[in-house]
């Protein structure tokens, strides 16, 4: 029975401890130990100093693998950090909506890497992925390393990238360019010019100030002469007002007065007609006189003088006529007597 109790005792020993051992696997690696994975590698130009083996890779703050291996390579004639990682495949999968090359999918789309600072204190880095970078052509291909890893591309961070900007500097050429412009500066401010100029500017400031004195002494008058000027001709502009509209409506009267002779005297007006009928008549009937006596009656003196009114008669008509044409005013005004 001792040997028995014995061991069944070293056997339920090496049975929890086997599975505190898991568990602290577990409790180290993740759950997501057993879970399929795939290896990529990352390229980092810079220094990488502070990243761990086993340091986090995350997507948007969330893990979905870790560093498993860092070296130093020299890639296309330069050095550089690779930095292989191993991806949860079904994460992979969740993030880009394919269940078949799932990481080659995220490249294409962007995909791009670039180290983060875990703790400000210890200075640990970690890898942060995230569609930053420019999509790729469509049926471009996704570049791998020599064993076949999808290749990530990566960044800068802004630190970086403000230290390589300060790096590309040339603080030399810069110093010497900063000397010459203060040296040009000291030249300048020292030479004839710029004291001429002080001297010039110095006269012309003198002179507004005692323009700046004369005008306030005779703003006052200038200002009361220009109210004075303003309101004579405020009073003229009343007066030209008032004789424009008298010229108005003496204008318009005689438009009227026109429009109204016009009308009398036009052709074919009723004036006109019966003053040209009346001549007509006269000059038959002069006619039919003439016709009807002859040199030997014995009223033929009576009848040449009747004749001889009768034409003076047409003739001053006609004269009224004519000088109803040239002078229509006259029906209105009177004749007007000759000069």
């Amino acid at each position: 029975m001792t040997q028995k109790t014995s061991a069944l005792r070293i056997g339920t020993f090496a049975l929890v401890g086997l599975a505190l051992l898991v568990a602290a696997v577990v409790a180290v690696f993740g759950a997501g130990l057993f879970n399929p994975t795939e290896r990529a590698v990352m390229h980092f130009s810079g220094s990488v100093y502070g990243l761990q083996l086993g340091a986090p890779v995350v997507f948007r703050g969330v893990r979905v693998g870790s560093v498993d291996s860092m070296r130093v390579a020299a890639v296309g004639g330069r050095s550089a950090v690779p930095v292989e990682v191993v991806l949860d495949s079904g994460m992979l999968q969740t993030i880009s909506g394919q269940a078949d090359n799932a990481l080659p999918s995220l490249v294409q789309q962007g995909l791009a890497a670039q180290l983060a600072t875990q703790s400000l204190l210890t200075g640990q880095l970690y890898v942060d992925l995230d569609l930053r970078g420019q999509p790729r052509p469509a049926g471009a291909p996704v570049p791998r390393d020599a064993a076949g890893h999808v290749e990530i591309p990566t960044t800068l961070t802004r630190f970086q990238s403000l230290q390589q900007q300060l790096d590309s500097v040339d603080v030399n050429r810069l110093s010497q360019d900063l000397a010459a412009t203060l040296s040009a500066a000291r030249d300048l401010v020292g030479g004839p010019e710029i004291k001429q100029t002080m001297a010039e500017l110095a006269q012309a400031s003198a002179a507004l100030a005692r323009l700046t004195v004369t005008l306030d002494k005779r703003l006052p008058a200038l200002a009361d002469a220009a109210q004075g000027t303003l309101r004579q001709a405020g009073d003229a502009s009343d007066r030209v007002g008032g004789a424009a509209d008298r010229v108005s409506g003496a204008a318009d009267r005689l438009g009227a007065v026109a429009d109204r002779a016009d009308a009398l005297l036009k052709p074919g007006s009723p004036l006109l007609a019966s003053v040209q009928q009346a001549a007509d008549e006269l000059a038959r009937s002069a006619t039919a006189l003439r016709a009807a006596t002859s040199d030997e009656s014995a009223s033929v003196q009576s009848v040449q003088r009747a004749m001889g009114d009768l034409s003076r008669a047409a003739r001053a008509v006609r004269q009224l006529a004519d000088q109803i044409e040239q002078q229509p005013q006259s029906l209105i005004r009177g004749r007007v007597a000759p000069p």
